[in-house]
């Protein structure tokens, strides 16, 4: 097969690959109310199948995070689109709860294989100089492909027909030409001996990122259980307590979250390296608490300026931290890449499906308020732990 040369052709192919497998995992977001209607499920319900998804991703990661490091990035980023395509199948023709789980599990399995390799497999093809650009790419094309996922699904579900079929079918029709790029991309890691061998993955950070790790991950967990929270609760929050049920707006108001997200990593190359994890918890707080006035006024309005500002707030740190790690990782960037992302899913999932139960013991205003008020609260220890240790440094200097 035609292979491509250039590096930089290879990284927008993987790129294009990278943000198609993660489109897929958001193009339900703004359907779910319809699928509540459709196949007459409990509201409760959606919060439990969007986090089937993310407990797919970290199953994944913890079990073969690890394996494009051992058997080359090709083949596990070519598996992964092929289960992105069965969980697009899967939606395609789904008639009940059963096939909306199995399409998240795979949806899941498939967006926890890409995301550490394709992120190494990035930084592998900008080599030692260029780590930071290529881990500013990765989570670029990460964010904006869960960006335009619901805003696909929300435009073809509100304006055109088969609202329930549509949008998967337009997925399937991407990731054909996102597979072809990933056999077309050259593979800098060679593994002379390749083997498959099934083993969890362990957690044990590197040593190198030994310092960096923690609040890189604290505060990335806070920044995707809010992404979840867009994601999974806001639309059925502007369906049913503010009335809205246009699955346009509702895919609107997740595109933009993600988008401001994604353009969050155009300003990281603005800001001190030193000031960026600060930068981004303030960013992030200053977003729950517009989210927490939104819900408390009722104020479609506040929504999607608290979803603007909360969408900057999750890439700034998730983008920093991520860059850093990367640039003190040594031998085992896929892996430690995966762990990274194993503990960020874990946010997305728990903290869902426990707004979603309390939700429905309290209201959902009261669990909005709840997850804001504790969220906040973790994201600031994490700034107040990051200025000190900046004043320490400044200190000692």
């Amino acid at each position: 097969m035609l292979r491509v040369r250039s590096h930089l052709a290879g990284s927008a192919l993987v790129a294009f690959a990278f943000a198609v497998a993660m489109m897929g995992t958001t193009l339900p977001t703004p359907l779910y109310p319809l699928y509540n209607r459709a196949f007459d499920l409990a509201p409760v319900l959606t919060p439990v199948i969007f986090a089937t998804y993310a407990l797919g991703v970290v199953a994944t990661l913890l079990f073969f995070g690890y394996l494009s490091d051992e058997i080359g990035r090709r083949p596990v980023m070519a598996a992964a689109l092929a289960l992105s395509a069965a969980s697009a199948v899967t939606f395609l023709l789904a008639h009940g709860l059963t096939a909306l789980l199995v399409g998240r599990v795979l949806s899941g399995l498939s967006a926890g294989i890409a995301s550490g390799t394709a992120t190494a497999w990035l930084v592998d093809l900008a080599g030692r100089r260029g780590k930071q650009h290529a881990t500013l790419l990765a989570v670029a094309a990460n964010i904006g492909g869960l960006a335009f996922g619901p805003l696909v699904a929300g435009l073809l579900a509100g304006l055109a027909p088969a609202p329930l079929r549509l949008p998967f079918a337009v997925d399937l029709a991407l990731l054909a030409p996102a597979l072809l790029g990933v056999w077309m991309a050259p593979q800098p890691l060679l593994v002379p001996n390749p083997r498959l061998e099934l083993r969890m993955q362990s957690m044990r950070v590197p040593p190198e990122v030994a310092d960096i790790f923690p609040p890189a991950a604290i505060v990335g967990v806070c920044a995707f259980a809010v992404a979840g929270v867009f994601s999974a609760v806001a639309p059925e929050f502007l369906g049913n307590e503010l009335g809205d049920k246009s699955p346009v707006r509702a895919g609107l108001l997740v595109f933009l979250f993600f988008a401001m997200a994604a353009s969050g990593q155009l300003t990281v190359n603005w800001i001190p390296k030193r000031l960026g994890l600060a930068v981004g918890c303030v960013v992030l707080i200053l977003g729950l608490g517009l989210l927490a006035a939104a819900l408390a006024a009722r104020s479609s309005v506040l929504l999607f300026v608290s979803a603007a500002v909360s969408g900057l707030g999750e890439g700034l740190p998730v983008g920093f931290g991520l860059g850093a790690i990367n640039e003190k990782v040594g031998d085992k960037r896929g892996e430690t890449d995966s762990a990274y992302f194993v503990l960020l899913y874990c946010g997305v999932a728990l903290p869902v499906v426990g707004v979603g139960f309390v939700a429905l013991a309290t209201g959902m205003v009261t669990a909005g308020l709840l997850f804001c008020g504790i969220v906040g609260l973790c994201v600031l220890g994490v700034l107040y732990a990051v200025l000190r240790a900046m004043s320490g440094a400044g200190a000692a200097a």
